[in-house]
């Protein structure tokens, strides 16, 4: 996986926006201004991405390349390795997550104009 792709991916789900609100360093997704994805443009290591705090548990058991989130509340957010033992599959499934988390924590104002721009689109 190289940043190019994660990022391409990131971009292709609905209404979201990338920011460096942290610096030029650190690229972060948002989806309604909610962060879902962050991750270093210089050497593109490894991703933060939201989980479920059950979920997260569960894949740092599984995935050595999956370890609390770096600089996250680590109950919420998982840090993963890239070219490590996870594959770019599940990465992007696990982003896709990380959005769907967010937008379902959204609120009903927001999932609306989320709806319907989804919905103008189509």
């Amino acid at each position: 996986m190289n940043l190019e792709i994660f990022r391409d991916f990131c971009l292709s789900l609905p209404r979201v926006e990338e920011t460096l609100p942290f610096g030029p360093e650190v690229l972060v997704f948002k989806i309604m201004g909610k962060i879902f994805a962050l991750a270093n443009i210089d050497d593109f290591q490894s991703v933060n991405l939201k989980c479920e705090p059950s979920i997260a548990l569960e894949l740092r058991d599984t995935y050595q390349a999956v370890l609390p989130g770096y600089h996250m509340n680590k109950k919420h957010w998982n840090t993963i390795l890239i070219n490590s033992d996870v594959n770019d599959t599940n990465l992007l499934a696990w982003t896709k997550d990380s959005y769907q988390l967010v937008v379902a924590n959204l609120s009903l104002k927001e999932q609306k104009i989320l709806q319907q721009s989804q919905e103008s689109c189509a």
